[in-house]
Formats: structure tokens, sequence, C-alpha cells
């Protein structure tokens, strides 16, 4: 029985409780959050928590075996260091941290204390990712054009990061997960509308050596909730629309081929327009999946996931993504 001390329950900290509450193989022993309105909120939940206002209280409970930080993320890097240190095992909220130089340390020490060391980008465990990932690993979609994400809603503003490191982190998850072809460049631009300068619109292209481009548009600022991936193949296309309550995904047998004539500078593009297939997916609730695969993690020894690579990873896009937003909307070579 792995037990689990929590630091952290605002605004995601009580889907996480609740989810690892329901696992058999794991025991909430803690929760600490520095609003007595809070714990007082849990404590009425769920009784047999105990509950404290300090990470120490955790850090230093030698019954605790895994920690979990649900905390701003330029908390992530200090509270992770103390955990690891503590030889416990960590599970992040993402992103993983502010920056690739404090992911890296995390990775480091995480492999010197021999402890599991994990990212919640929990999109990565719905169905509907997993069964792209099936369609795509199985070459159905052929080879893949392109990836065009758009995640916006109205808020929720934050004063520490802006929409990049907060909305475009899921669909670079994503796309770092699906895809195995690694970027040469990234390129941002974006845009403040608050006194503190932090973007409430961005956009994100990405280009690889294939010819593969991958754009985000993510945005605090939309009057409609959208959450749309399409992906381009060179055989089928995908649409992921996770705002569909149920036919989330949906696989269009559409295609074209340029063909040249003899002249290079002509050509004529032949399309194919088949069928629509929507395939059943489950919809089971992608934190549990989630909790599952990082206690499968510590007891079995299991590659998660959403593993500190992937997490690093996804940080390494977000700096150099910020890094364009910085040097005047430059392409930054992904190094």
């Amino acid at each position: 029985m792995i037990k689990i001390g929590v630091i952290g329950y605002g605004y995601w900290g009580p889907n996480l409780v609740r989810n690892f509450f329901e696992l058999n193989s794991c025991l909430i022993k803690k929760v600490v959050d520095k609003s007595q309105n809070r714990l007082a909120i849990l404590k009425k939940q769920y009784p047999s928590i105990e509950v404290a206002t300090q990470a120490e209280d955790i850090l230093k409970d030698s019954e605790i075996d895994a920690v979990i930080v649900a905390t701003p993320i330029s908390t992530h890097f200090l509270l992770g260091q103390k955990v690891l240190k503590a030889g416990k095992h960590l599970l992040l909220e993402k992103p993983m941290t502010s920056s690739l130089n404090e992911s890296l340390q995390l990775i480091d020490l995480a492999n010197k204390k021999r402890k599991v060391l994990m990212v919640d980008h929990t999109f990565l465990y719905t169905d509907a990712v997993q069964k792209i990932k099936e369609l795509i690993d199985s070459n159905e979609i052929g080879r893949i054009n392109y990836f065009d994400s758009t995640r916006t809603n109205l808020g929720l503003f934050q004063k520490d990061v802006n929409v990049l490191w907060d909305l475009a982190s899921h669909d670079i998850s994503i796309l770092l997960y699906l895809l195995k072809e690694r970027p040469i460049s990234i390129q941002a631009s974006g845009v403040s509308h608050t006194k503190n300068e932090v973007e409430n619109i961005v956009f994100v292209t990405i280009k690889y050596a294939s010819g593969l481009v991958a754009h985000f548009n993510v945005s605090w600022s939309s009057p409609v909730k959208i959450r749309l991936i399409l992906i381009g193949g060179t055989k089928k296309m995908i649409v992921y629309n996770d705002v569909e309550p149920t036919e989330k995904i949906k696989i269009y047998d559409y295609g074209y081929t340029i063909k040249h004539q003899k002249d290079p500078s002509s050509f004529y593009v032949d399309y194919r327009v088949g069928d629509i297939h929507i395939p059943k997916i489950e919809l089971q609730e992608a934190l549990s999946n989630m909790a599952k695969d990082f206690i499968d993690a510590i007891t079995q020894g299991k590659k998660p996931v959403s593993d500190m690579y992937h997490g690093m990873e996804v940080v390494k896009v977000l700096s150099l993504a910020q890094e364009s937003l910085k040097n005047g909307e430059k392409p930054v070579n992904y190094k």
C-alpha cells in the first residue's frame, strides 16, 4: 500500500485527491495547503485524511512514500528537489518546471535517488489520444503532414504564467507523444492585454525536417471554449474535438495527390473524398488512468506514459517558444 502526501489543494488538487483516493493500491495520508478554508472542505469530504499547512509536514513524514505537487509552476522546482531529497517518489502537475535547466536537474536527482518522477499530462491518458496514437502507429493515417491545434476559452487569466505555459502545454504534450520525429525550429507570436505583459493570446509554429508543420492557437480571450486538433496524413485525416461529449474522434478517408506535368511549375491535384468513420472509444476518466500509471511505476517498475523525459521535452518546447516571443517572434532552432 503506497502512502501519498499531496501538496496543494487549490484548482487541480481536489481532482487529484479524488482519483487517488478511489484507488485500492494507495492511501492518501496527508494533504497540505496554506488555506484553512480549503482544508476544511477537504476534511468534510475525506475525514480520514490528515491535513497541514506546511509542506515540511509531508517531507518529514517517514510513512509517506510518494508526494503529489499541485502548486503553481514557479514552486515546482524547489518543492520537487525537497521531495526527491527526502527519498520520496514525485508526481508534478504540468508543466514540469519553469525552465529546461530545472527539469534536467530534477531528472538527474530522481535518477540518483532511484525514485519515480512523473508529470501529470492528463490528456495522454484519454482514450481518444490513445486511439489516435494507435491509428498513427499502425500507419492507417499515413505520413503526418500537419498537426493543427486550437485551445481557447474565456479566462482563467493567471499572474505567474502566460497562456503558452498554461494551455499550449497540453497540446504540445500530445504532439510529442504521438510523433517520434523531433522539431527543427519553433516560432511564437503573442499579445498581452494586461499591464503585467503576460500574454493571453499566443500562436506557435513548429517545423520538422520531413515537412511536417504543427500549429498551436491558445487564448484566454475567446467567447467560446474550443478544444480541437486536426491531424492530416497522406492516407487519412483525423478530427479530435474534446468538447464533444461522445464522438470525440472522426477519421476522414479524405486525401489528395499532387501530380506534376512535364513543366515543373505545372501540376494538378487529384482529390479523394471517401467515408467518415467514428471509432467507438471508452470514456474513462483520464486522471484515474494517470493515477494508476503513477502507482504502477512505483510498485511494478513500469515506464510511465508521461514520464520525466516526456515532461522535460514539453518544457524544452515551451522554453524555446518563450524565447521566440521575447526575441521579436524570430524562429528558434530546436537545440
